[in-house]
């Protein structure tokens, strides 16, 4: 008897328990439907020659993976574009006088936001993000990874300046 009743205790408890997510602070307005996100075309010298189609690609699966707005290729009710702006290597620990201990890879891009239905949302801003590696290791071999965190660090902080008031 006893048991039983432990059981049915542990039933309504975890029954009664619901898990709710979301995502608090995004502001996307209720009319909206899609975002469109344009390629981002590479102005920078130095710029690897995969940056914008990588940039552009995790631009697009930020969007496609936080919000529920249909991504379409051009015209959506919200809209990014821009461009590679800067990509550079500049050493950053200097551990003698003529080497460097560390180098920073830093990437900068100009994004333009518009929103149809509420235009002082609307910006136009640079953002940039750096990561560090020994000044050991070849740029050829870290520079897909570099890329990649630096990539998902300039989109958030896209999403979050587009969506979240920041």
């Amino acid at each position: 008897m006893k048991n039983t009743i432990y059981i049915l205790l542990l039933i309504f408890a975890t029954s009664s328990c619901k898990i709710k997510y979301g995502f608090k602070g995004v502001s996307i307005p209720i009319e909206a439907k899609s975002i469109s996100v344009a390629f981002f075309q590479n102005n920078s010298a130095m710029a690897s020659p995969v940056e914008a189609q990588k940039f552009t690609e995790k631009l697009r699966d930020m969007v496609s993976s936080q919000t529920n707005l249909a991504l379409v290729k051009q015209n959506g009710d919200l809209q990014f574009e821009g461009f590679i702006a800067d990509y550079t290597i500049t050493p950053v620990a200097i551990q003698s006088t003529d080497q460097a201990a560390l180098n920073r890879l830093t990437i900068s891009v100009n994004v333009k936001y518009s929103n149809k239905f509420d235009a002082t949302k609307n910006f136009e801003q640079s953002f940039s993000r750096f990561a560090d590696y020994q000044s050991n290791q070849t740029l050829s071999s870290i520079e897909a990874g570099l890329m990649e965190e630096i990539n998902r660090q300039l989109t958030e902080d896209i999403f979050n300046k587009a969506f979240n008031n920041w």
